[in-house]
């Protein structure tokens, strides 16, 4: 609730967050309603005490007291002020499970944004500074929506058994934070949402409950790919672009124009950690005789970062303090036109990225797209994973552009309509490769060597996989444009007037596309054979009686427009990607 800000004994809450430098915390979730505390109300100490560290109403003291004054016990007027079951039955001897002995009432949630938009808020003017607190804002308040809406739970019975969506939405508790725990102060603007567990079940008797938090938990992959601060393109004028951190890994999404040695002056964290990580790796290879796999390689990041943690600084400072601090180390590392045309450089590399942007987003090709890429990753899946890559799909293709609302889910269930099957008898599908190869099952075997490529990381091989089917679905669209069936090589068209230009490419396959009657083909034939015999014999007779030398022969070719437009035709992205 004050950041690294150190809170003597007795110093007031929010004279702590004055001195740490941060603003207080607010109340959000339309779940405030059912304890009569508004969205934009200042978190006080008290409430927080209540709701996240007892699991009792927020205003409990004062519904305490009217209970007392009305004859109840003190045992009574407590319990009445209890949100779903008492943490005192965590303690008792009633409790199964270990775990449950010590009281879950929230998660914490972290909302931070992409390096660059580090660098753009602390390095910028002060109106730089407010337009992306306000994206981070909007971002942040998207996310949690959709959380409520399509993800939160209320669970109760035997082992949680009964789960429905919640009844009225969440409690959250978010803080605002400026900067990270490095050695040296760094610019970090993030904030902490704090969930309160307790909510109501939609039962129509207003009892009380917890929420899933393993819901919550295996859609916070897809709610990181949902929180994207898309405004600052139609606030500031920014463009995205992707950046691979790690060779092999999936690219993240940055500000296009940001200089990228900025990046580095302001993760330090990370250079620590990067630096750690090679020991502990090294260490783990000579233990278990092999490198480590995802899991492990993620358990020693974690080891990693907690080993390099620093402690918590004791200098306060404020906001102005900080960035004027920040400011002043980028321009002495890099100097003064690095950090002074920040703004105008991302402004000129943004004209230049959509430039080479289609803002059109193809479905069918997005959901080749995506199902490919979760198939070769994970091989069985389910829908949260493929919302994940969706969402991930548009960020790339539209590079900040905005889409209508919905398109992520059409993607998705255009991947489990067509191409899809359900595996084993959870409730996990996989990738059905007969939808994606209609025509010939023997063109599945395009992916064996894409996912069995052991010298590429498994990300590359799911970026081959998805080409490859990408190109699949460009040939049959071409095939079906110009006609899958054998066509004779003389096939009748509209004579085009003289005086008028080559027609479009467009025009051109509408001609092509036209069907033409077999017999009236056939016709066309004969009629064109007859022709030719008979200039033929008129081209053989002139020569004979003048001496001149004969004309080449007449071909039955198609006319040259035809085969010019059908040898420059070539089929482009349609997914919105850059040209």
């Amino acid at each position: 609730m004050v950041a690294d800000g150190q809170r003597p004994a007795g110093r007031p809450l929010r004279a702590a967050q004055d001195e740490a430098g941060v603003p207080p915390g607010i109340w959000k979730g339309r779940g405030l309603a059912a304890v009569g505390l508004r969205a934009g109300d200042v978190v006080t100490e008290r409430q927080a005490e209540l709701l996240l560290g007892e699991g009792r109403h927020p205003d409990a003291d004062r519904m305490e007291r009217e209970l007392l004054a009305q004859g109840k016990s003190p045992a009574q007027a407590r319990r009445a002020t209890v949100l779903g079951r008492p943490i005192e039955h965590n303690r008792s001897p009633e409790t199964d499970k270990a775990k449950e002995r010590t009281p879950w009432l929230g998660i914490d949630l972290t909302f931070r944004p992409p390096p660059t938009a580090h660098v753009a808020w602390a390095l910028g003017d002060d109106e730089t500074r407010r337009e992306l607190e306000l994206c981070q804002d909007i971002a942040r308040d998207r996310t949690l929506a959709w959380l409520e809406d399509a993800v939160a739970e209320i669970r109760w019975g035997s082992g949680g058994k009964h789960r429905k969506p919640v009844r009225d939405g969440l409690i959250v508790a978010v803080f605002r934070h400026y900067e990270s725990r490095a050695a040296e102060s760094k610019p970090l603007l993030h904030d902490h949402a704090v969930v309160s567990i307790r909510a109501r079940r939609p039962d129509g008797k207003g009892t009380w409950g917890n929420v899933s938090a393993d819901s919550l938990m295996t859609h916070i992959v897809a709610a990181d790919t949902l929180y994207t601060l898309e405004e600052v393109s139609a606030r500031l004028g920014w463009a995205w672009e992707p950046r691979e951190v790690t060779p092999g890994s999936r690219p993240v999404m940055e500000i296009a124009g940001i200089d990228q040695r900025l990046i580095g002056w302001q993760s330090t964290r990370r250079q620590q950690i990067e630096d750690a990580l090679p020991v502990l790796t090294a260490k783990y290879e000579e233990q278990h005789g092999h490198t480590p796999g995802e899991r492990a390689a993620y358990a020693l990041a974690c080891q990693a970062a907690d080993q390099t943690r620093p402690p918590k600084r004791t200098e306060l400072l404020s906001l102005t303090e900080l960035r004027k601090r920040w400011r002043t180390s980028a321009i002495r590392a890099y100097g003064a036109g690095a950090v002074d045309r920040l703004a105008e450089r991302a402004r000129a590399l943004a004209a230049a990225v959509w430039a080479r942007v289609r803002p059109v987003v193809d479905v069918a090709l997005a959901a080749v797209d995506v199902v490919a890429v979760v198939y070769v990753m994970r091989g069985a899946f389910k829908r949260h994973h493929l919302l994940a890559e969706a969402r991930r799909h548009l960020s790339y293709v539209l590079r900040g552009r905005p889409h209508q609302p919905g398109l992520d889910d059409q993607i998705v269930q255009t991947v489990v309509d067509d191409y899809t099957r359900p595996v084993g008898r959870g409730l996990k599908t996989t990738a059905d490769l007969r939808a994606l190869y209609p025509r010939d099952i023997d063109d599945q075997a395009v992916l064996r060597p894409l996912t069995r490529h052991r010298s590429l990381s498994l990300y590359e091989r799911a970026r081959l996989a998805a080409g490859a089917l990408t190109a699949r679905v460009h040939a049959a669209r071409r095939a079906d444009r110009l006609g899958s069936r054998p066509r004779p090589h003389t096939v009748a068209v509209p004579a085009l007037p003289k005086p008028q230009r080559r027609p479009s490419r467009q025009k051109l396959s509408r001609s092509w596309d036209q069907r033409t009657d077999l017999a009236t083909v056939e016709q066309t034939r004969q009629t064109l054979q007859a022709a030719t015999a008979k200039l033929q014999d008129g081209m053989r007779e002139r020569a004979a009686a003048h001496g001149t030398r004969p004309q080449p022969t007449a071909t039955t070719e198609p006319p040259p427009h035809t085969q010019q437009a059908d040898s420059q035709h070539t089929s482009g992205r349609t997914t919105g990607g850059v040209e």
